[in-house]
C-alpha cells in the first residue's frame, strides 16, 4: 500500500538536466575542454557531481581549479533563473495527489529550493525536502530515500519513488521501495523498475 510518494528533483520534477550540463560545458570550455551538454547528460545523468569531476580530470589529464564547483553552481543558478521550467504534467500531478509527498535529491538544498521556487512547486512540498548533502551519502546508495521515509514517518515498503536516472532507480530499489521510472524520451529501455511512465500524469493511473 502506497502511503508516501518521494520525488527526485532534477530531471524529474524540473527540466534541469540540460541546463545543469550547459553550465558544466561552459565552464569546461573555459579550460579548452569542448563537450556538448547533451553528451554530458547522456553520460552522467544522476551521478554525484564530484564523481563527474573526477572522471573529467582523469580523462583530460587536468586538475580542475579549486573554485570550479563554486563557479559551476553560480552558473547553474543563473541559467535556472533564466530558463528553468517544471516538467510537463508535473503541476497537474501534484495538484491531484492526495498522499503525503516529499523531495529526495542528490543536489544541494539551495539548488533544490531555488528550482522548486522558480517553478512554483514549492507549495506542494514546503519543508519536506531532503538532500544527500544533509547526510553525506549519495545515490546509488539507498540512504537518502531511507532518510526521507524515516523523517516523514513511513516504512520503506509503503513508499513510491519517482526517478529519472539509473542511479536513482538503483537507490530506490536498494531501499526496498517501489519505483516509477519517468522516461519521457524512452532512453532507459534497459532499466528495470516497478513501473515505467512517459508522462507524469500516467502516475495518477498507478495510484488509482
Amino acid at each position: 500500500m502506497i502511503e508516501l510518494i518521494i520525488f527526485d528533483c532534477d530531471g524529474t520534477l524540473v527540466d534541469s538536466e540540460l541546463l545543469c550540463n550547459e553550465a558544466l560545458a561552459i565552464k569546461l570550455a573555459e579550460l579548452d575542454i569542448i563537450v556538448s551538454p547533451q553528451e554530458l547528460v547522456d553520460r552522467f545523468r544522476g551521478v554525484k557531481f564530484t564523481d563527474i569531476l573526477a572522471v573529467i580530470e582523469v580523462e583530460y589529464s587536468i586538475a580542475l581549479p579549486a573554485n570550479f564547483e563554486v563557479e559551476y553552481r553560480e552558473k547553474v543558478k543563473a541559467l535556472f533563473a533564466l530558463s528553468l521550467t517544471a516538467n510537463e504534467g508535473v503541476k497537474g500531478l501534484l495538484e491531484s495527489i492526495q498522499l503525503p509527498m516529499c523531495v529526495a535529491s542528490s543536489a544541494p538544498r539551495p539548488k533544490i529550493e531555488q528550482a522548486l521556487a522558480l517553478t512554483n512547486l514549492n507549495m506542494f512540498f514546503k519543508q519536506n525536502i531532503f538532500s544527500c548533502f544533509d547526510i553525506g551519502i549519495w545515490k546509488p546508495e539507498p540512504d537518502i530515500f531511507l532518510h526521507a521515509s524515516e523523517e516523514m514517518g513511513y516504512k520503506p515498503e509503503n513508499c513510491l519513488v519517482v526517478e529519472d536516472s539509473p542511479v536513482g532507480i538503483q537507490a530506490a530499489k536498494a531501499a526496498g521501495m517501489k519505483v516509477v521510472l519517468y522516461d519521457p524520451h524512452h532512453i532507459h529501455s534497459d532499466i528495470k523498475a516497478t513501473y515505467r511512465v512517459s508522462s507524469m500524469l500516467d502516475i495518477l493511473r498507478l495510484l488509482s
